[in-house]
């Protein structure tokens, strides 16, 4: 029987072999040949996740050389077709127009009771074993995950997404499309409120919007790096980068507007523009934090009900593995630094990544 099994299925006659099979089968279930039999008709009929199954159920149950053998090059033919599929995919989806733009791909939070059975799938998009594929997904906040051109990260993303893994896509060239404004101070409040500000050359203006405008905020602190000198286990001098100080920031997006409009403690004027509430100090000794946060009390004021995102050390954490992807964008964030620091710019991309996330209309 098993014989005219093989038979049939050498000359690609998989009905005749799964007539054949049905009732060895039933007669006995446990017969490890007719199982990888019935494995082959499932490869031959295009059924590849089922054979896949079956063969990777049938390894560790046999120790038969010969069965051994074939249940091997069984998973690696299935493992070549997946490859030339994956790789057809590909080339269709950068093919598309706008595809060769580069962009990034990011992932979304993955409730942890459900990892380890997503990560099982997710593992063979990735090609990754399931233990290394359930760290590469966040529990909270966004994770830069892959950067190439927009239609390869765009193929990605739409298998993330078949199997439960939120994630999105963007192209860089939206980021930089954005217009952002760093606010000097805010002049008046009524009828309408009018900053003052500057855009990314250093021109000074002065801008007008109402508080309904203002779609979510963004906060977040960018660290200060000092070269400083220390004493190493061995007694002896060495050089190296601390971090001295961390420089609040928070962006107000106005996607009406198309524009971002920035806030920094270290250029706010505080003692300028409408006064704070409760009112600013007149204490000599009032320090910029403390100011700094009368400003986000006020806002707060002012804008109860919008989103405030603040998962953005979480987010650079994965963002500043891609350094030269980050050193394409312009930062728009004017620190005084005795080196530029990739954190700026790692900011510049979350900050634009959530304005449009948070879109209906899309710029892919």
């Amino acid at each position: 029987m098993l014989k005219s099994i093989a038979d049939a299925i050498a000359v690609s006659d998989y009905k005749l072999a799964a007539q054949l099979l049905k009732p060895l089968l039933q007669q006995e279930p446990n017969n490890l040949w007719a199982r990888f039999y019935a494995g082959r008709v499932y490869e031959g009929r295009g059924k590849h996740v089922q054979a896949e199954q079956i063969y990777r159920q049938l390894l560790p149950k046999t120790s038969q050389p010969q069965l051994l053998s074939q249940l091997r090059k069984g998973l690696a033919r299935l493992e070549a077709i997946a490859a030339e599929q994956r790789e057809q995919a590909l080339e269709q989806a950068r093919a598309i127009p706008g595809g060769d733009r580069l962009g990034v791909l990011i992932l979304e939070p993955v409730p942890n009771e459900q990892k380890t059975a997503i990560a099982r799938e997710f593992s063979q998009i990735v090609q990754l074993d399931p233990y290394t594929a359930r760290l590469q997904l966040p529990s909270r906040g966004w994770r830069l995950y892959r950067t190439g051109r927009l239609g390869e990260l765009n193929y990605f993303r739409q298998a993330f997404q078949a199997v439960n893994v939120p994630s999105f896509c963007y192209p860089l060239e939206a980021i930089e499309a954005i217009d952002v404004y760093e606010i000097e101070y805010f002049q008046t409040l009524e009828p309408e409120i009018t900053v003052r500000c500057f855009n990314h050359s250093g021109q000074a203006g002065a801008l007008a919007f109402h508080w309904t405008d203002i779609g979510q905020r963004i906060i977040g602190r960018l660290p200060v790096f000092e070269s400083v000198v220390v004493v190493d286990a061995r007694h002896k001098l060495q050089r190296k980068t601390q971090t001295q100080d961390f420089i609040s920031i928070c962006d107000l997006h106005l996607p009406n507007r198309r524009c971002i409009l920035r806030l920094c403690e270290r250029h706010y004027q505080f003692k300028q523009g409408v006064s704070l509430s409760p009112p600013q100090s007149t204490d000599p000794g009032e320090t910029v934090s403390q100011n700094w946060e009368r400003l986000m009390t006020f806002l707060d004021r002012h804008l109860p009900s919008v989103p405030k995102h603040t998962e953005f050390d979480t987010f650079a954490d994965s963002a500043l593995d891609f350094q030269e992807v980050l050193s394409r964008l312009k930062s728009r964030v004017h620190l005084e630094r005795r080196e530029e620091s990739l954190w700026d710019n790692a900011f510049q991309l979350y900050s634009g990544l959530t304005y449009y996330r948070h879109q209906t209309a899309l710029p892919i």
